[in-house]
C-alpha cells in the first residue's frame, strides 16, 4: 500500500463494450483519490456512460428503449483497506440524464441518484507506481426521474439495483 498523502488517480474505460458492441455503452471514468491516512482514501469522479435497456436488467432486458440515455455524473466517496491489501468503497454519484429518441433527439432530461459499494483487491506494480484492483460492486438507484411516457413504459418494472458487477481498475499513484 502507499504513504499518507499520496494522490491516486485512475482512468477506466469499458474497453471491450466500447469496441465489441454495435451499440457501445460509451462508458469513460475518471477517478483522483487522496489517501488520509494508509488505510483511507477519499475520491472524486467523473463519469459519463449511455444505455439502450434498464440498467437493473442491463444485458438481458426484454426490450430496449426507443432510443437511448446519456448520463454525466460527477461523484464522491470514500475506500477503506481492511485486511493486507482487500478494500471496501462507498460513493454517491448524481447525473444528469439525457433521454435521446431514435433519430438522435433530445426528449428531454432526467437526474438520477446512483449509490455503490465495492468490494476489491489492491495489487501493485512499478515499485508501487502502478496498480490494478479487481473487485465486484453492488449499485443502487433510489432516484431516477423524468423519464419518457415511451422509456418509462419499459424501465417499468425493472430492478433499481445491479448487485455483483465485476470491476477491474487500474491507476497510477504518483
Amino acid at each position: 500500500m502507499s504513504h499518507n498523502g499520496d494522490i491516486r488517480s485512475e482512468a477506466h474505460s469499458s474497453f471491450l463494450g466500447n469496441l465489441a458492441q454495435r451499440d457501445p455503452p460509451h462508458f469513460f471514468l475518471l477517478n483522483y483519490g487522496y489517501e488520509m491516512t494508509r488505510r483511507s482514501v477519499v475520491f472524486a469522479e467523473a463519469i459519463t456512460w449511455t444505455y439502450y435497456e434498464p440498467l437493473g436488467t442491463y444485458g438481458s432486458s426484454a426490450e430496449h428503449y426507443p432510443g437511448k440515455v446519456r448520463a454525466f455524473g460527477m461523484g464522491a466517496g470514500v475506500k477503506r483497506f481492511l485486511w493486507r491489501n482487500s478494500y471496501v468503497t462507498a460513493q454517491a454519484t448524481p447525473f444528469l440524464q439525457q433521454f435521446i429518441d431514435t433519430s438522435r433527439a433530445e426528449l428531454q432530461r432526467g437526474f438520477q441518484l446512483y449509490l455503490q459499494s465495492r468490494v476489491g483487491y489492491h495489487l501493485e506494480f512499478f515499485g508501487g507506481r502502478w496498480f490494478v484492483e479487481p473487485s465486484v460492486a453492488f449499485n443502487y438507484w433510489p432516484i431516477n426521474t423524468n423519464f419518457p411516457t415511451s422509456f418509462k413504459r419499459i424501465e417499468d418494472g425493472a430492478r433499481n439495483y445491479f448487485l455483483f458487477e465485476p470491476g477491474l481498475h487500474f491507476g497510477y499513484r504518483r
